[in-house]
């Protein structure tokens, strides 16, 4: 069996507090895989001693001069990473990372393993867990994949195959949702493995709710529109058809003729249905040429 070299990268903004446990969790199990491997920080321009411990602690430290959001960190791992297998986690404590060998071996098989989070010792807020709930419903639904847990940050991929779509990949929460997708709308196996997912260790999360609900639903629109936008048109159009055979027919029987407010909604019906197919006109002539 071909020995594995894989790339862990973990961002990391005012986490001084874990960050330690975290690089030492992450070496003490990919010393033990008996897997190369090298061990990336990107300090996403801390205010607190995040960097300061890293570096002390001997890993690759890349310091970004502002902060620019954990997407972006991840991404500064990606560029800088030097083998082609790619592991993420987060600084904060919260990830099983004893886990990380486990997830590298299924690839090849896989093109990406998610650390779901979806195990027996899961601590997640309510307040996190509602809004991401109907998000990846929403995901299910436009991929027509069962997604068990959209934007976990313990994955391993293929480096490869995920800077085909770096021009996709937000600087923000939503990089983990975003990428998920990208590999789930092209074709490339996607494992999801159950997980434990553990209460903070310290510091302060920078997830904001409704912040970051809105860019998470913002960007898998936007992503399904790239990829598939007649997922996105389709049940538009079908709505905006029946409500206007409704008026159509309200119309005939009540006043013998149709409307001005009838006749506004099929022309919206008929200019949605044209415009969802000119998307999947030009999505499909790009695939051509990207290929």
């Amino acid at each position: 069996m071909e020995k594995k070299m894989i790339s862990v990268i973990i961002p990391v903004y005012n986490e001084e507090e874990s960050i330690a446990h975290d690089i030492d969790s992450v070496r003490k199990a990919m010393d033990a895989s008996g897997m190369t491997y090298e061990l990336i920080v990107i300090d996403d321009a801390s205010l607190d001693k995040s960097g300061e411990i890293a570096k002390a602690k001997g890993v690759k430290l890349i310091t970004h001069p502002v902060n620019k959001g954990v997407g972006a960190a991840r991404k500064t791992g990606i560029l800088n990473a030097k083998y082609d297998i790619v592991a993420t986690t987060d600084g904060d404590g919260t990830y099983p990372n004893h886990e990380m060998p486990g997830l590298a071996r299924l690839i090849g098989e896989y093109d990406m393993v998610v650390g779901a989070r979806t195990g027996p010792n899961v601590h997640v807020s309510l307040i996190r867990w509602l809004p991401k709930f109907l998000i990846r419903k929403l995901a299910e639904y436009l991929t027509r994949h069962k997604i068990p847990d959209l934007n976990s940050g313990l994955r391993v991929f293929k480096k490869e195959t995920a800077l085909k779509y770096f021009y996709l990949l937000p600087d923000s929460h939503s990089w983990e949702s975003t990428i998920t997708l990208s590999f789930l709308f092209n074709g490339h196996p996607v494992k999801f493995v159950p997980v434990d997912y553990y209460k903070r260790m310290g510091g302060k999360s920078s997830f904001t709710p409704f912040r970051d609900t809105y860019n998470y639903i913002s960007l898998i629109v936007r992503t399904v529109m790239y990829f598939n936008p007649l997922r996105i048109f389709i049940p538009l159009i079908a709505a905006s058809f029946v409500l206007s055979m409704l008026k159509f027919i309200f119309d005939i029987f009540a006043y013998r003729h149709l409307s001005q407010t009838g006749i506004v909604m099929m022309t919206f019906t008929f200019n949605t249905m044209m415009i969802g197919l000119l998307a999947d006109l030009i999505v499909t002539l790009s695939r051509k040429t990207r290929t």
